[in-house]
């Protein structure tokens, strides 16, 4: 009997994926989402909604979904949130905008966030980020703003975001980064000033004169 039962259960779950994947895919969407949840500390309520009994995280405040029911915005800048940001977030694979700005967020930037490649702005300025900035984001070829200013960022700027033909505006000022600034392919257009104030941050790189890796 109990056998009946776990097989019907394996059965009926199966269909759930084949019939109505966005409900299945929606609620792997929220698991990640709670996942986020749960690592902050948030004084003023504002993840309040976000239970993760529902059966998709679309009527969470701060949460856009398309005609799909799949996340495609996370909108919790200026928050007063505090706490770490999880790898679970690289699982929102229509995320389009990650809007993070304006917290006291610690700890280091996931490189599952280069797994997210329908993102299109990442926003994660004016938090107290430590670590460096994942290479793994050079990944994100659908990315046009990369705004991570005025963070405790540290090491070198990856040369895998020049592979970024998309990206339009990257703001790294007000950190701690080093080596020297990319010039290729994106670069080549954004301000000195999107730089400044990283002490330990050459200027822009002479190909083949300068080493990259200078004061890193």
């Amino acid at each position: 009997m109990e056998t009946s039962v776990l097989t019907f259960v394996a059965s009926l779950a199966t269909l759930l994926a084949i019939f109505w994947p966005g409900i299945v895919s929606s609620n792997s969407e929220g698991d990640a989402l709670y996942a986020l949840r749960s690592s902050l500390s948030d004084p003023d309520n504002v993840l309040q909604s976000w239970d993760p009994t529902l059966v998709n995280p679309c009527t969470w405040f701060h949460i856009t979904c398309n005609q799909d029911n799949r996340v495609t915005r996370v909108d919790l800048g200026n928050s007063n949130l505090s706490g770490h940001l999880v790898p679970d977030l690289g699982r929102l694979e229509h995320l389009q905008y990650l809007e993070l700005y304006k917290n006291n967020i610690q700890g280091t930037i996931p490189a599952e966030l280069g797994n997210l490649k329908s993102l299109i702005s990442l926003d994660l300025y004016n938090n107290n980020l430590t670590g460096n900035i994942p290479q793994e984001l050079g990944n994100l070829k659908s990315l046009v703003f990369l705004r991570l200013n005025d963070n405790r960022l540290t090491g070198r700027i990856p040369r895998d975001l020049a592979k970024i033909s998309s990206l339009k505006v990257v703001d790294i000022s007000s950190n701690d980064l080093c080596g020297t600034i990319p010039t290729t392919g994106p670069f080549e257009h954004i301000p000195l000033n999107n730089f400044e104030n990283n002490p330990r941050l050459e200027g822009p790189e002479l190909q083949g004169l300068v080493a990259y890796d200078m004061n890193c």
